[in-house]
């Protein structure tokens, strides 16, 4: 089979290795559609693994069905994800499931989504594969993932209805946060970015206002939300400047989320005293669980958030060098399928 073996973002080569075999407990799935997500273009953190086949989001059909798995038989049509918690551990428990070892540590795909064949197994299989239903396309299912990261945010930052909010940085994760906070209810919707056709698509998904990010965003926000601060800043951006424009940002009593993170090293000198005193949080999310998961599914079957409309680019596994091409540039793009 044809894999797209990953060396860099600039050198992504089609590679030819075995169908996997699968064991008792595994199902092999020919894969329909893996969308590019913004991780798998993060070269710092992608390249010291090299090389390696990507490819995470991703829904197919089943091919083959391990011996003692039940509940599934070829031909059916189903999304998965690679990182599941193992919901035993103490972070499990405690609802921390994307701090558990197992779901920093464990990836049950193999090679990756960006190949003609994948095996599905451990608790991928068990709490992390869910059915597309009938109305739901390859396409859309592959959104299920990035979506419920999305969906486990906007809950660990309590979103309320008529909140004010600012995302910084309109990719992929900045318009689907901008989608969800519209569906839950946010007042005053903003956001940024120092492209323009994401900031078209920021405005076109949700948005009431939108900034270019090299102006001063705090002014800004004052001059639109009848002089204050915003209830909720969503950092969806690894730029160091973003993380100091979101410190900037956020009013009294508001919050603080960091969906993405500077590069490691890359360090903000803080002032915490005003924070203190102004009863401001900061919160961290990172990844997505089984529950995660199924809420987005309930949300695009539902139709309570479109994800087709994000899709700029439909690419088979032998164009994925311009796919990576595109998603890393980020110019005039916003989703990148792929179609082995």
């Amino acid at each position: 089979m044809k894999v797209g073996m990953y060396y860099n973002n600039n050198d992504v080569r089609i590679e030819e290795m075995p169908i996997p075999e699968i064991g008792s407990k595994d199902l092999l799935v020919k894969v329909m559609a893996c969308g590019i997500c913004g991780s798998d273009v993060m070269e710092w953190y992608r390249v010291k693994k090299a090389p390696l086949a990507l490819g995470h989001e991703l829904t197919g059909k089943i091919v083959e069905v391990g011996k003692d798995v039940e509940g599934y038989k070829p031909g059916e049509r189903i999304f998965s994800t690679h990182h599941i918690p193992c919901n035993r551990c103490h972070y499990c428990l405690s609802g921390h499931e994307t701090a558990c070892e197992t779901f920093q540590t464990k990836n049950n795909f193999y090679p990756g989504g960006f190949a003609e064949y994948l095996r599905i197994s451990g608790e991928s299989l068990a709490t992390g594969t869910l059915k597309l239903p009938q109305g739901i396309s390859y396409e859309q299912g592959s959104f299920i993932e990035p979506l419920g990261t999305v969906i486990r945010g906007l809950r660990k930052i309590d979103l309320q209805p008529g909140d004010s909010v600012i995302i910084l940085g309109s990719g992929i994760a900045g318009l689907l946060n901008i989608k969800l906070a519209k569906a839950l209810g946010a007042g005053r919707i903003m956001a940024t970015d120092v492209n323009n056709y994401r900031l078209e698509a920021a405005k076109r998904f949700g948005a009431e206002y939108v900034f270019y990010a090299h102006e001063n965003i705090t002014s800004l926000i004052r001059k639109v939300n009848e002089g204050r601060l915003a209830d909720k800043v969503i950092v969806c951006t690894g730029a160091l400047s973003a993380t100091s424009q979101a410190l900037q940002s956020v009013d009294k009593g508001g919050t603080v989320l960091f969906f993405a993170v500077p590069q490691p090293g890359e360090k903000l000198n803080i002032d915490f005293n005003p924070y203190w005193r102004n009863d401001i949080s900061f919160k961290t999310t990172y990844g997505a669980t089984p529950l995660d998961n199924k809420q987005a599914l309930e949300l695009i079957k539902a139709g309570n958030i479109r994800v087709e409309d994000m899709i700029t680019h439909k690419l088979a596994l032998e164009e994925i060098v311009r796919g990576f091409r595109l998603a890393s540039e980020g110019k005039e793009c916003l989703k990148v399928i792929i179609k082995p």
